[in-house]
């Protein structure tokens, strides 16, 4: 039977979209010249850079222990503020969709709203005298989830960010830990730290190759889960609109018993709002 979720359908589409990104040595353009769709690029490689861009990230994992898959489509605007001529406040919300079967034995499909997660982080607009850059502040888990497809609690704790930039080359890490602030006696307790490591080389045509770790310890069980994703992207113009495309494949090195195993795959789609 043909699957109609929309949720993998979306996947196909982000899928189809990023195929550019692959084919970018056989001549991509980037947006108003290479120069400037290169510099769009290398702003896209620092999460907290002044530029407005709202990412659609698709991830797709198997290998559940019920046999199960999941998809999640990944919403994730992104908007600095000026809040002073030094400083800089960055908005980072990710508000994912989930399309989840057979994660245990016999816990069925649940197709709903994950527990958005809003970080926020204060940021000089200047990098320091060795070129690091740097963001620090609260993280928030906001109780949104619907159709039981993630614990529906409140969360907070604190997240930072560092990075540094050179020629082509980004190298860096994002990190947070959150602690559970209500249902502790329906959910359990949550703490839990998260580990963004990346390393990102982009061309002079706007084409970046990314390598990057997205680990999570779960203090409560001593359990990682931890993905490596790899994955190639090309800035691109749609109509009038600058647009990253990307395309590329994880890898579960570490996870849960009951957890993902194997391959899986990334595609995103990434809107620009440049100033």
């Amino acid at each position: 039977m043909m699957d109609r979720s929309p949720f993998r359908s979306a996947a196909l589409l982000l899928a189809m979209l990023a195929l550019p990104a692959v084919c970018a040595a056989q001549g991509s353009e980037a947006p108003s010249g290479n120069t400037d769709g290169a510099a769009l690029a290398k702003q896209l490689s620092n999460p907290i850079a002044s530029l407005i861009s709202v990412p659609l990230q698709y991830n797709y994992n198997d290998g559940y222990g019920g046999g199960g898959s999941q998809s999640t489509l990944n919403i994730q605007p992104v908007i600095p503020i000026s809040i002073s001529p030094s400083w800089n406040l960055i908005s980072r919300t990710i508000i994912p969709l989930v399309d989840q079967d057979n994660l245990a034995p016999g816990s069925g499909s649940q197709k709903g709203l994950g527990n958005i997660t809003q970080s926020f982080f204060f940021s000089p607009k200047d990098p320091t005298v060795g070129g690091l850059i740097w963001g620090v502040g609260p993280v928030f888990q906001l109780p949104t989830a619907t159709d039981n497809v993630a614990p529906d609690q409140w969360a907070a704790g604190i997240t930072g960010v560092a990075l540094k930039q050179s020629g082509p080359w980004t190298v860096g890490a994002l990190a947070n830990h959150l602690w559970s602030i209500s249902d502790e006696d329906r959910f359990g307790k949550v703490s839990a730290t998260f580990v963004q490591s990346f390393l990102s080389y982009t061309t002079s045509k706007a084409t970046s190759f990314t390598l990057n770790t997205e680990s999570t310890h779960n203090w409560e069980t001593d359990e990682w889960s931890v993905p490596i994703n790899c994955v190639v992207s090309q800035v691109v113009k749609l109509g009038a609109q600058p647009v990253q495309l990307g395309l590329g494949a994880r890898y579960w090195a570490d996870a849960p018993e009951d957890g993902p195993d194997g391959w899986g795959l990334r595609a995103q789609m990434t809107f620009l709002f440049p100033k």
